[in-house]
């Protein structure tokens, strides 16, 4: 069989010291993640960020920097993911959308409570992202073509 990434997209989205999360069931427990997703035939990375955002979270986002491209080889099935992350400022939420299916739901939280809780992230890329952003790493939109 041809190896092949999964390329998907996720945004950090902060709004005075916390982060959205969207909680999803994922093998049986309640995970931590950005919004995030795969990417669709004929959608750019910016157009499926904001997507996957609004779908999950019922937020509209305005991406403000690309945050970095991460490689991760998940082990319970040993897919490489390719994920795209942005960061992004909130503009305006709906709370009667209907999100997402595999949502339960939406939480905002600082860095600390994120740390705190190891157990409850999708993979270790949902600190490693935070982190990054906090730590300044942005570079520009215009890289993605």
């Amino acid at each position: 069989m041809e190896w092949q990434p999964h390329i998907t997209v996720a945004t950090v989205i902060e709004d005075d010291g916390r982060f959205l999360f969207v909680e999803e069931f994922k093998a049986g427990r309640l995970v931590l993640n950005q919004p995030a997703g795969h990417l669709e035939a004929n959608e750019s990375l910016r157009e499926a960020a904001l997507r996957e955002t609004l779908e999950e979270t019922g937020w509209d986002v305005e991406l403000t920097a690309l945050l970095g491209i991460y490689l991760y080889t998940a082990p319970s099935n040993g897919v490489t993911y390719q994920r795209v992350c942005f960061s992004a400022r909130p503009v305006r939420h709906d709370p009667e959308r209907e999100l997402d299916s595999d949502i339960s739901g939406i939480t905002w939280l600082t860095r600390d409570e994120l740390a705190d809780q190891p157990e409850r992230w999708r993979s270790e890329l949902v600190l490693q992202c935070v982190d990054d952003y906090l730590a300044g790493i942005s570079g520009p939109l215009e890289l993605l073509r």
